[in-house]
């Protein structure tokens, strides 16, 4: 696995715009009647919160997330050039990617419907088209926003938006590449997205606020056969520029 930083020109945002896993299970089932149908209890599915999980051993640990390791996995840190602050992280695999970004959420209800909403209008302000689906996270935007290929030619860059709430934090995915529009394609990125583990932390934050993300803190070190290699700096993908 390959571990590269890459620069933001633009921060993204999301403006307008232990216990076992078991008992996570359950926790999250007696939370149910408060959950939108759109986004389905997470249970024992993921993503986690991290204090559903009993050792955070064998995770990259980037801050706020905590990531699973991978044959052929690659992870990109977004920096936002302004700030020098990492606002995102990118996974690639196989050809695809998947863009990740955790923020602060209300104790008591989710962001995912309403994030929905404005990522749909600010998509169809750049002249896109955003169309709801129906997937494995509950309720998906798949998004087309216009792009000029190498040759000059006009057409549409493809990314599909998935979103979890889970207690007090909101976790947005950004798939592109065939993971955007082939559900083989993205079965890899789906299985390490439902592997993330989430630390909101205990300081208060307000809703919608970027959780800290951050290097590894051993990057220096050789790296386990498990854990990412230092690779080169890439820049991210644009299409979530959505502020």
């Amino acid at each position: 696995m390959v571990f590269g930083r890459g620069r933001k020109a633009k921060q993204e945002q999301l403006t307008e715009p232990g216990e076992t896993r078991e008992a996570a299970a359950d926790a999250a089932a007696g939370d149910s009647a408060g959950t939108s149908s759109a986004a389905p209890v997470r249970g024992a599915t993921g993503p986690f919160d991290v204090s559903e999980i009993t050792d955070q051993d064998g995770y990259v640990d980037l801050g706020a997330l905590l990531i699973a390791p991978a044959e052929g996995l690659q992870l990109r840190l977004e920096v936002e050039e302004a700030t020098q602050r990492v606002v995102a992280v990118t996974m690639d695999l196989n050809g695809s990617s998947l863009q990740l970004q955790a923020f602060a959420a209300p104790r008591s209800e989710g962001l995912w419907d309403e994030i929905r909403e404005q990522i749909g209008q600010s998509v169809g302000s750049q002249g896109g088209q955003v169309e709801e689906i129906q997937g494995g996270f509950g309720a998906e935007l798949l998004a087309k926003l216009p792009a000029s290929g190498a040759d000059a030619s006009q057409g549409y860059r493809v990314a599909r938006f998935i979103g979890v709430d889970g207690p007090r934090w909101f976790l947005r995915g950004v798939f592109g590449g065939e993971a955007a529009v082939d559900r083989d394609a993205a079965a890899g990125l789906e299985g390490l997205f439902r592997q993330i583990v989430v630390v909101r932390g205990e300081s208060p934050m307000p809703p919608r606020d970027l959780l800290q993300l951050r290097l590894p803190k051993d990057n220096a070190a050789p790296a386990p056969q498990s854990a990412p290699d230092l690779g080169q700096p890439e820049r991210g993908p644009e299409i979530t520029q959505i502020g």
